[in-house]
């Protein structure tokens, strides 16, 4: 059984920082495309942050450019997100995702992900 699961989110303060993590089992991801969505309750789910399978291309959303890093360790079958200067905007449920199909390009589509985590809670207090 595939599963996603993240980790290192939590309450804290404008300006601070977090790391998000997203441990792979069940099946490897060395070959695959993952990314980071967040989701507000009543909103769609928005695209954060997206890495290809060696990490050498990624693309973030505008929003977070510049203050959110995705990187991957293949060896651990895990992706990170490490958010800076957070902001009260950037609360919201954080899922992980991975893209089924090996080899493929950056993409912020959700609908190009198969497998999804539960999601972990940011919330950044003004």
């Amino acid at each position: 059984q595939v599963q996603l699961v993240e980790s290192g989110g939590g309450l804290v303060q404008a300006g601070d920082s977090l790391r998000l993590s997203c441990a792979a089992s069940g099946r490897s991801f060395s070959s695959n495309t993952m990314g980071w969505f967040r989701q507000v309750p009543g909103k769609e789910r928005e695209f954060v942050a997206t890495i290809n399978w060696n990490g050498d291309s990624t693309y973030y959303a505008d929003s977070v450019k510049g203050r959110f890093t995705i990187s991957r360790d293949n060896a651990k079958n895990s992706v990170r997100l490490q958010v800076n200067i957070l902001k009260p905007e950037d609360t919201a449920v954080y899922y992980c995702a991975a893209d089924r199909h090996p080899f493929r390009k950056v993409h912020a589509d959700w609908r190009e992900y198969d497998y999804w985590g539960q999601g972990t809670q940011v919330t950044v207090s003004s």
